[in-house]
């Protein structure tokens, strides 16, 4: 084989020239940004798997605004009628040890709540006046409503907070304490989110 073989003709390199420029125009037609990402779609998720179902397990309602690692995010935390038989005095709500996100008690507040539906959000109506806690673990959330949360209606705790840096399901728990004598909390449900 001489060298002459592997020297383009030039009717070849008239095509790769017209070949070359036919692809730089295109490629300025093209949009230059990237699709965005899916985001989350405001609704928890509509099936949920658990290992353990057990009668002593009860799934909460909640709305998250988003599911991206280290994402800014608005938590609502609902507690709709069926999930209370007696006002509340006192809400305790228990974070998973994992959870490692900076929980504020500025950044918290207690709603009266409309649910949304297929064509509408669910929005805060009424922000309650109520005091709250946060351990220094952050571990726990105590809440504590001027008055008692009433059996009727939804209400909800509203964190505003930057997502974990891990993926990962995490439960937060309800323990809610009655007015009355006797000051015990009882189990309310869990709230199980997922950060992708």
């Amino acid at each position: 084989m001489t060298q002459n073989a592997f020297r383009p003709t030039r009717r070849r390199a008239g095509l790769t020239a017209a070949l070359v420029a036919g692809s730089i125009g295109t490629a300025a037609l093209l949009p230059t940004t990237a699709p965005q990402a899916v985001r989350a779609q405001n609704t928890p998720a509509l099936l949920e798997f658990r290992w353990d179902g057990g009668k002593d397990y009860r799934k909460l309602y909640y709305v998250q605004s988003s599911t991206a690692q280290r994402e800014r995010a608005e938590y609502f935390f609902m507690l709709r009628p069926k999930d209370r038989k007696t006002a509340i005095l006192k809400l305790s709500i228990s974070v998973p040890s994992y959870f490692n996100a900076r929980i504020k008690p500025k950044n918290l507040s207690l709603c009266k709540m409309k649910l949304g539906g297929v064509l509408s959000r669910s929005r805060c109506e009424e922000v309650l006046p109520a005091v709250f806690e946060v351990n220094e673990k952050q571990t726990a959330i105590e809440v504590f409503p001027d008055t008692p949360i009433p059996t009727g209606g939804t209400y909800a705790v509203v964190m505003k907070i930057f997502n974990p840096n891990s993926q990962g399901m995490y439960q937060f728990n309800a323990l809610a304490q009655a007015p009355g004598d006797v000051p015990v909390s009882g189990y309310l449900g869990s709230w199980v989110i997922d950060i992708d």
